[in-house]
């Protein structure tokens, strides 16, 4: 087959010079993002480089990516090209993301709370094409607003919150900030596990790996990161643990576990890469071709009516299987408590 196939065909986003007026909706934000909402279709790469370049003016002057708008800022946006599905119908980096339905939990005019699948990122980027925001805002077409209040990891499931009004957003990101907001995790490990309630108090730092990929370690110039393990059950080898998240940190249940000894079942960048080789395979019992980590509850107020709203989410069908397919834990011998101890 030769390459024509798979030329991406381009098609004009805005075939001339635009002035956008902010509303309130909008202000607050920073320009870089309010431009990736705005522009769907156009990589990350060329929003940052038309603001970098000044061809993005605000006000009629040059800003930085972080500058955040204002009520009444006009913003000067240029012709802008997005990259089409190519002959073969293959999705090329920056063409439209497909409309997308994912288990809603929660849905009032300002939040939208949703359950998300495992082995699906939150947004696009580093060669991701698109992610749950990007469907999203396909889905709701209609909202002038639509953001991400945290993330997840691709490869974790669970409850993940959008605001629809940048009030809500403002008003979320601040209880994140005074840690009044109680996320937590069904996480299930491979380890003898024996404590009730382990609390881990240490330092994570970011780094990229020499192919670009991003890794967090235990580093004492690292951001303090807090969490707090509570024993659900224990099985013959495994435990399925509540992790309970005090700060908000990269891959922060995942290092400080790995850092334990335990590391999660199915974890591709910090677990136990023998041990997950097979329990993907065919046939496996236990058996398990996903990471186990679920955000599984959370709880805040409500930005509007001030109200607690606590809610929930099934642990996937996938994760319920391998647990019923786990033994009890073996008996251990009066001789063998001494040498027993909590990790």
């Amino acid at each position: 087959m030769n390459n024509l196939g798979k030329i991406s065909v381009q098609r004009p986003l805005s075939d001339s010079v635009k002035l956008l007026t902010i509303d309130d909706a909008s202000a607050g934000q920073r320009i870089d993002n309010f431009l990736l909402r705005i522009c769907k279709g156009v990589p990350k790469s060329h929003i940052y480089r038309i603001v970098r370049s000044g061809e993005v003016r605000v006000n009629k002057g040059r800003v930085d990516t972080a500058y955040r708008l204002a009520i009444g800022d006009i913003i000067r946006l240029p012709p802008m090209r997005i990259a089409h599905k190519d002959n073969e119908g293959t999705q090329r980096l920056g063409s439209t993301a497909p409309v997308a339905n994912f288990p809603v939990l929660y849905e009032d005019d300002c939040l939208l709370v949703i359950n998300k699948p495992a082995g699906v990122a939150v947004h696009g980027g580093s060669g991701i094409a698109f992610g749950v925001i990007e469907q999203l805002r396909q889905t709701y077409s209609k909202l002038k607003f639509l953001e991400l209040v945290h993330r997840l990891d691709r490869e974790t499931s669970g409850i993940l919150l959008l605001a629809k009004k940048r009030s809500a957003l403002t008003a979320l990101h601040a209880q994140l900030r005074d840690n009044k907001v109680d996320k937590r995790y069904l996480a299930c490990v491979h380890a003898d596990w024996q404590a009730p309630r382990q609390i881990v108090k240490e330092r994570l730092h970011k780094f990229l790996t020499p192919e670009g990929e991003r890794r967090v370690c235990i580093h004492e110039q690292g951001q303090l990161a807090h969490t707090v393990f509570n024993l659900i059950q224990r099985f013959a080898g495994y435990a399925l643990l509540e992790a309970e998240l005090k700060t908000g940190r990269t891959h922060q249940i995942r290092v400080h576990l790995a850092h334990l000894a335990a590391p999660i079942v199915g974890d591709d960048k910090y677990g136990d890469f023998a041990l997950n080789r097979q329990l993907a395979r065919a046939g496996a019992k236990p058996g398990l071709k996903r990471m186990f980590l679920h955000a599984y509850k959370v709880s805040f107020v409500h930005p509007v009516s001030g109200a607690v709203l606590a809610l929930e989410a099934p642990l996937p069908k996938e994760c319920e299987r391998f647990l019923a397919q786990l033994s009890p834990p073996q008996k251990k011998h009066m001789s063998d408590k001494k040498s027993l101890a909590p990790l």
